[in-house]
């Protein structure tokens, strides 16, 4: 194992206001007035209307009001939806409550107008500490990076999470996972990076098994939250290859559901990658307590009962071939080449749901 110290390294970070613990929600009034701000639009899918609403009566006279219409993959009518409804209210500041549809429409809106954004997470994706964004427009999911749409204050409370499905649990968890494993080993990964990266599957790996006996258990809501911190930084911080690039294609182009994509693609991916990122693989697979990185993550998925194939998502085997075009033709930097024969066989494998096998290098 190379020493992470024997070799020159970036660490770029952007310090923002992190508010953890449960009951936390209760300062919601207090992180708007430290922004400077007095009238906070509230967003959430049409789903968690109730918690909008239930923010909107802590804020006060706070609030600008609710918009209730965040949808998977910010769609670009909906986003300019949104910017009109900041603008007609004279909204000074964003507050998004939900997962990471929520967090990507205020994103949406801070890209054009620059209002400030407090990230409320109710589910592990970790956008709201990334300064990443995605709109989808024309069956074409864009996605980009700007320092305005990265939230200014995100308050973590573990007791709105109490609730959260149990399929939601896990796949918002695997999705944060996701980041993490990528992370591993991105071009512009750095051993800071790599702490956050391993402890946040650590974390995850830790809690879900709780959760699945009692869903209610809130030390094992804080320790997966606290993972979803961690490996959402991750996401923010370095670039990721393959397995995003394909679950932006899957998400985008073909409608399917973001958090199960992430889930189901990701053992596979690993596989795909095993032989060119061997020390990110170690990483992984003893931070899950597995054999092998690609193997531990399909049997978490499995044992959890979360869906492992892409047939019982939505995905139709007919558009394999169009998925795999789209996502070999403007790839993502990857430490294996992508090639369009081996992404094939891959979405095969994930189509079917069998057991991640390394995919053989194209001739």
């Amino acid at each position: 194992m190379s020493d992470p110290f024997s070799r020159e390294f970036v660490y770029p970070t952007e310090a923002r206001r992190i508010v953890f613990g449960p009951g936390t929600l209760k300062h919601l009034r207090r992180e708007v007035e430290l922004l400077g701000a007095s009238r906070a639009l509230v967003l959430s899918t049409p789903e968690q209307s109730a918690d909008a609403r239930r923010v909107e009566n802590l804020l006060g006279e706070n609030a600008a009001g609710v918009f209730a219409e965040a949808v998977m993959h910010v769609p670009i009518e909906t986003a300019r939806a949104a910017r009109a409804a900041a603008d007609q209210r004279k909204a000074d500041c964003i507050v998004a409550i939900g997962g990471g549809s929520t967090t990507g429409l205020a994103k949406a809106i801070a890209l054009e107008s620059t209002l400030p954004i407090i990230a409320i997470p109710t589910t592990y994706a970790g956008s709201e500490v990334t300064p990443i964004y995605g709109l989808t427009q024309g069956g074409m999911k864009r996605t980009g990076k700007d320092p305005r749409v990265l939230p200014r204050t995100v308050i973590y409370d573990p007791e709105l999470t109490l609730g959260l499905p149990a399929l939601l649990t896990t796949t918002s968890a695997i999705n944060a996972i996701a980041h993490a494993a990528e992370g591993l080993y991105a071009k512009d990964s750095n051993p800071v990076i790599n702490l956050f990266a391993a402890e946040g599957i650590r974390a995850f790996a830790a809690a879900l098994p709780v959760l699945r006996r009692d869903p209610r258990n809130l030390d094992a809501r804080s320790e997966a939250l606290y993972g979803a911190w961690l490996c959402g930084t991750v996401l923010g911080t370095v670039g990721m290859s393959l397995h995003h690039k394909l679950c932006h294609t899957l998400g985008g182009s073909f409608n399917l559901p973001h958090a199960e994509v992430h889930t189901v693609i990701l053992p596979h991916a690993m596989a795909y990658n095993a032989s060119a990122a061997p020390l990110a693989m170690t990483q992984i697979a003893r931070a899950l307590g597995a054999r092998s990185a690609s193997e531990g993550l399909y049997e978490l998925a499995r044992t959890q009962g979360a869906p492992y194939a892409l047939r019982d998502i939505g995905m139709q085997e007919a558009d394999l071939d169009r998925a795999a075009e789209l996502a070999a033709s403007n790839p993502y930097w990857n430490p294996r080449p992508v090639e369009r024969s081996a992404i094939r066989v891959l979405l095969q494998h994930a189509y079917e749901g069998i057991r991640p096998a390394a995919v053989e290098e194209a001739a």
